[in-house]
């Protein structure tokens, strides 16, 4: 078993790597208050803390200590928390990345005169593991559209990217709807122009044909109602209104605890 961090393989880094345990969901904040003069505690839900992996690692004997330091020095340069966040993929489960930076140092016992063993404690901000292939669809038609998700197992903070012309004015609009939840778009949207929503980041802009951003989309949003995807079956239906629609690109983002 072994690694990618920052594309980077921990077998290029001479570094053999492996699980010894596994999260199978990520661990829980729950939020509880005491009321005075009644038993027990007021529930007020949950949610996900960050994640923290934690990779068994192990270095070959090498010819002296010299060379041991030496791929100790480069685990230490491609692994530099100061780089910020980076792409996560572990061999076992191949099919998934997480977003990781290094949370703690890296102390490597000395096995014999040349050989070393450390773990690498890796946290995640977002919990979540995300798939590496994406899911995605395309929808050109008005009306209910069925579109399935079928990668990971919770719900998804998708990317919507919608191309057609609104005309500036709450009366002229495009309504998506999704699951029952509605997201009305009310422009003004430009023939040329893509307005990009994203529920991940909670935001939106309007980009042209070549992907620059061209303003802030957020203002063509009647309200902040940004879609999410279930896994499995999942509704979005497109009405437009005083508007012309030409497509819906959608990135399911699709995701595990």
């Amino acid at each position: 078993m072994g690694f990618i961090f920052n594309g980077i393989s921990s077998q290029s880094m001479n570094v053999k790597a492996r699980l010894t345990s596994w999260q199978a969901s990520p661990p829980l904040r729950n939020s509880f208050v005491s009321i005075p003069g009644k038993p027990g505690v007021a529930d007020f839900g949950s949610d996900s803390a960050e994640r923290v992996i934690t990779v068994r690692c192990n270095i070959a004997p090498k010819h002296n200590l010299a060379s041991l330091v030496g791929v100790l020095d480069g685990l230490a340069e491609w692994l530099d928390p100061d780089k910020g966040l980076k792409q996560l993929v572990l061999d076992d489960v191949a099919d998934r990345y997480f977003t990781a930076r290094l949370q703690t140092e890296v102390n490597c016992e000395r096995l014999i005169r040349s050989a070393g063993a450390f773990d690498l404690n890796f946290v995640c901000p977002d919990p979540h593991a995300y798939a590496l292939t994406d899911e995605g669809f395309t929808l050109t038609q008005t009306g209910a559209n069925a579109i399935t998700r079928s990668k990971g197992n919770t719900d998804s903070l998708p990317v919507f990217l919608l191309k057609g012309i609104i005309p500036s004015g709450s009366s002229t609009y495009v309504s998506l709807k999704t699951n029952d939840e509605e997201l009305r778009v009310i422009g003004a949207l430009a023939a040329g122009e893509t307005l990009v929503i994203d529920s991940g980041l909670v935001t939106a802009k309007v980009v042209d044909g070549t992907g620059e951003t061209l303003r802030n989309g957020l203002p063509l949003l009647q309200e902040l109602n940004f879609p999410i995807l279930r896994k499995g079956a999942n509704s979005v239906t497109i009405t437009a209104i005083g508007a012309t629609f030409t497509e819906l690109q959608i990135q399911a983002k699709s995701r595990w605890r």
